[in-house]
């Protein structure tokens, strides 16, 4: 993912947030009491550790890579074993170059038959290219992507592991976006706008549903959810196009007494596999993590410290029980 710069294609994207449709089934606040009680099964923060971990053992799972292959058909046994009904949706992305690669988007399906529906997503591939690394002998050295890939879809495995144990009352899709961090490497810019380099699995996903006529109530995009020293401000496009799901997010998160990871600031806009999600119709929010102190991105965005070092476990806690109790407290509509 990268921040977004281009004023015009903001307004554009803004002017088309009116027309699309509401999300009915998350944009109202369940009445709580002041002393909140979840729901939900308990999210195991070292569980979702340890998935993070697992795909990093692989190495950087670069799109088209033998490493990606490996964690890819990992992924989908993973799912299949914790009950899932899994869609691999294969597909050849061109990258910004022209080079064409191999990759494919994960559908993890809980209660496929059900109506109303929820995505919760992320991305699983890693940078091609440690472009943001102070050491410039390092910029096209693959990175482990822990932080930005793992830790979304570590909390989607915990997600999984959950919903076998106990089904909520809506049916969920997990989704595991491919090539979502393959755009321009910043030594290559030569254009202003170079979005669409970004985010192709969910550009894909977008213009082919993994099942006909599929439609959802609404989405959450997970991405860098684990690093330390993280918290998350309310992404622009994400309260441009759903701004009563960001609410709800929000609000959850300090009921639930982890609001300390949760700001009511507002982020910037950041082009992510939100915006596909979104311009197909289904109001999506971006919980995407940004560093405490600086402020920007984590530190170790698109560098080689992008590692499971740097992963914070009451980080993952924190984003993995606050959508856990937004999936088991939504109700058929």
């Amino acid at each position: 993912m990268k921040l977004k710069s281009n004023i015009h294609a903001v307004l554009l994207l803004c002017s088309m947030a009116a027309g699309l449709a509401s999300c009915d089934g998350c944009k109202k606040p369940v009445p709580v009491p002041e002393e909140y009680t979840a729901v939900a099964p308990a999210f195991e923060a070292d569980t979702a550790f340890a998935y993070v971990e697992r795909q990093c053992a692989y190495g950087p799972r670069v799109t088209g890579s033998e490493a990606h292959a490996e964690c890819g058909a990992w992924l989908s046994s993973e799912f299949t074993r914790l009950g899932a009904v899994v869609t691999e949706q294969k597909a050849t992305f061109t990258l910004y170059d022209g080079t064409k690669v191999s990759g494919m988007n994960i559908v993890a399906s809980y209660q496929p038959d059900l109506p109303d529906r929820i995505i919760v997503c992320a991305h699983w591939d890693s940078r091609p290219w440690a472009d943001h690394d102070p050491d410039e002998q390092m910029h096209k050295t693959a990175i482990d992507g822990a932080n930005d890939g793992a830790s979304g879809v570590a909390v989607l495995l915990e997600l999984a592991r959950m919903m076998q144990k106990e089904a909520p009352q809506v049916g969920v899709d997990l989704i595991c976006f491919d090539a979502e961090d393959c755009g321009t490497p910043d030594w290559a810019k030569d254009d202003a706008n170079s979005e669409s380099t970004w985010c192709l699995g969910s550009q894909y996903w977008a213009e082919h549903h993994h099942v006909e006529g599929y439609t959802a109530n609404c989405a959450i995009l997970l991405d860098m959810v684990g690093g330390s020293g993280t918290h998350f401000c309310k992404e622009g496009f994400s309260l441009r196009y759903a701004p009563q799901l960001c609410d709800r997010i929000w609000a959850m998160a300090h009921r639930l007494g982890v609001g300390q990871y949760f700001s009511y600031d507002e982020g910037g806009f950041v082009t992510d596999d939100h915006l596909p999600v979104n311009r197909s119709g289904i109001p999506c929010v971006d919980i995407i993590g940004s560093d405490k102190t600086a402020g920007g991105f984590a530190p170790t965005w698109h560098t080689t410290e992008d590692n499971v070092r740097n992963i914070d476990r009451n980080v993952l806690a924190a984003v993995g029980r606050t959508v856990a109790e937004l999936i088991y407290t939504a109700s058929p509509l």
